[in-house]
């Protein structure tokens, strides 16, 4: 599988054609990339403790790299839920890593990028969101409903706040999606656009030819922006998720 075109980082390409009936189990270019993301990490961290498994109290540059993640992640949990949803923290590491990779891997030149397509960041978000109502359910039972209805609300009240905490409820995983793709996709867009510009500018001739290193410039500035914004959007759909979460074991 090889990628020609800057552009060719938002198709899905099947590499591998498996059809049974209605159903599709193809393996494309984004199955392969979600397979590193999910796995790669993991492989990662295996191979800096190899020798021994062991930590140490005075921590190598990739273990204090990777220490420093891990107390983000849980100093976020713990801030925004509280000290009993440590033990959600693979959950929400795992989410956070999976993004955060996922966007770097879609900064490298003709690579795929996965989180600029709706359908994976959509399914990510609805996954994360019936895992968190599954926990609501479990912890609060019936009392679940509580989180429609503001406390301290009177009754006729309720016939207009239910229905607008119903709807922004059931949105959280679409804004959660669409936040992340729109960004993502504006991103790689925009470094698509002035790429072409200055390789246009290359190809021409006299002052058009001299003046090319500017967009030259500028692509250069907008990579360590849009790496920036590949830490930000991980770090934005985490927070978010601690939040859901947090609704879903304290209610209102």
């Amino acid at each position: 599988m090889f990628i020609f075109t800057p552009l060719e980082q938002f198709q899905i390409i099947p590499v591998c054609v498996f059809r049974f009936g209605i159903f599709d189990f193809s393996v494309s270019n984004a199955t392969i990339i979600i397979f590193f993301c999910l796995f790669g990490f993991s492989i990662f961290f295996f191979m800096l403790y190899a020798k021994d498994l062991n930590l140490y109290i005075l921590p190598s540059r990739y273990q204090y790299f990777i220490e420093l993640i891990f107390e983000t992640v849980l100093t976020m949990l713990i801030d925004s839920v509280g000290a009993r949803a440590q033990k959600y923290f693979p959950f929400i590491l795992s989410i956070f890593l999976f993004i955060l990779l996922a966007n770097i891997i879609g900064l490298i030149p003709y690579s795929f990028t996965v989180t600029s397509h709706l359908i994976v960041t959509f399914t990510l978000a609805l996954g994360t969101f019936f895992g968190i109502n599954i926990i609501c359910v479990r912890e609060h039972g019936f009392h679940v409903f509580s989180l429609f209805l503001p406390p301290g609300s009177s009754f006729y009240l309720a016939f207009l706040l239910v229905p607008i905490e119903l709807v922004s409820y059931v949105f959280r995983p679409i804004s959660l999606s669409v936040r992340l793709f729109a960004n993502i996709m504006a991103g790689h867009t925009l470094l698509k656009v002035i790429a072409g510009f200055s390789w246009s500018m290359l190809l021409g001739s006299g002052f058009i030819l001299f003046v090319h290193f500017v967009p030259l410039i500028i692509l250069v500035i907008l990579m360590g922006l849009e790496l920036a914004v590949a830490c930000i959007q991980a770090y934005v759909f985490t927070i978010l998720s601690c939040i859901y979460l947090n609704d879903a074991l304290n209610l209102h």
